[in-house]
């Protein structure tokens, strides 16, 4: 069984579900969507419960989804190493070591372009290792 099917009905997974019915709204759609890319992005990635948060894992933590009123945020642990062709970044630009996506009610990701981020990320891990 693989890590996505064993993080499938986990207590966090499950906790991350109930946060998203709890947005509703353009919140919970997007951190719904997030998600599914995260996952279409790695099928190994672990999914977490840490600091009230949703996590996403594959060999040390990838990224954090975090809602906020206006904002849904989305804070790669290692970011500020791993390349960025599409300048999906746009929060935390000045840290040495994370950065995050900002999303605005009605704005759009990239799918591809998230979905190779979150693919680079996860090889900034595995390096690390």
């Amino acid at each position: 069984m693989s890590n996505s099917e064993q993080g499938i009905g986990t207590p966090a997974s499950r906790r991350i579900d109930g946060r998203i019915r709890e947005l509703g709204g353009w919140r919970g759609e997007t951190l719904a969507r997030m998600r599914a890319l995260i996952l279409e992005a790695d099928p190994e990635m672990i999914e977490e419960w840490k600091w009230e948060v949703p996590v996403w894992s594959h060999h040390g933590i990838v990224c954090t989804g975090e809602t906020y009123a206006k904002v849904v945020k989305l804070t790669f642990a290692r970011g500020a190493g791993i390349p960025d062709p599409a300048h999906l970044f746009n929060s935390s630009l000045g840290g040495k070591t994370r950065r995050a996506i900002d999303i605005h009610e009605g704005e759009k990701v990239d799918a591809d372009a998230f979905r190779a981020l979150v693919r680079a990320a996860v090889a900034e891990n595995g390096a690390s290792v």
